[in-house]
């Protein structure tokens, strides 16, 4: 078997951590310590974040996406798979190395969606643009961290808890979909989306996409129609 190779470093902003990109063949790892944060061999689930929310949105004439975390771009190409050529999706990514990385040793597996007209790339903190929002948005998908209980970044517990949900709430149209990926369940998570105004279903996806792998975790939390 080939071995793990270190590719890059980078700093997480506000965080004190290291995320490490490994390459071994052609596939890509990136990690955080021991910690898998992601990987190109199990994407089932982040590409599940994408379709489950953009089916449900498609039918509009021009849906207006954001989605939180570049990560390896499983979302963002799931979602360009999904959604026609009027579509709106904004990608905001805090940690400038994952693009540089989605750009240079990635850029095989990244292909052409960066460059999608119907997609605008901003290195930033994706709470200030979910507060910037104000009914912006059709749908808000998040992978930030690991989710609600995050190991990266103390500060992306502002996305999760009840003021951070109560501003995605309010940067989402009417009937609007906030979508959640997390590597484990979180009934406090489900209570709280629910005390900030949603409607939500808990889904587990498999992390392959079928029937082996990790189970990871998906809500799918409406803004009411009216």
């Amino acid at each position: 078997m080939l071995p793990w190779k270190l590719i890059d470093t980078a700093d997480v902003p506000g965080g004190g951590v290291q995320l490490r990109l490994m390459q071994r063949g052609d596939e890509f790892t990136i990690k955080l310590g021991q910690n898998e944060l992601m990987s190109s061999r199990l994407f089932g689930s982040e590409e599940a974040l994408a379709t489950l929310t953009c089916f449900r949105i498609k039918a509009l004439a021009a849906p207006r996406l954001l989605i939180g975390g570049l990560g390896m771009g499983f979302t963002l190409r799931a979602a360009l798979k999904v959604l026609g050529p009027q579509a709106k999706i904004t990608v905001v990514e805090l940690v400038p190395a994952i693009v540089a990385w989605a750009r240079g040793p990635m850029s095989e597996m990244s292909g052409d969606c960066l460059v999608d007209p119907r997609v605008e790339l901003r290195e930033a903190d994706v709470v200030q643009a979910i507060a910037a929002g104000r009914g912006q948005y059709d749908a808000i998908l998040l992978d930030v961290d690991n989710g609600p209980e995050g190991l990266t970044r103390k500060s992306n517990d502002a996305l999760y808890d009840l003021k951070g949900l109560q501003a995605a709430y309010a940067a989402l149209a009417p009937g609007g979909i906030l979508a959640v990926w997390s590597s484990f369940p979180n009934d406090k998570f489900t209570k709280r989306l629910g005390k900030a105004g949603f409607a939500a279903e808990e889904v587990k996806i498999r992390a392959t996409g079928s029937r082996g792998g990790a189970r990871h975790v998906i809500w799918i939390a409406t803004r009411p129609a009216s």
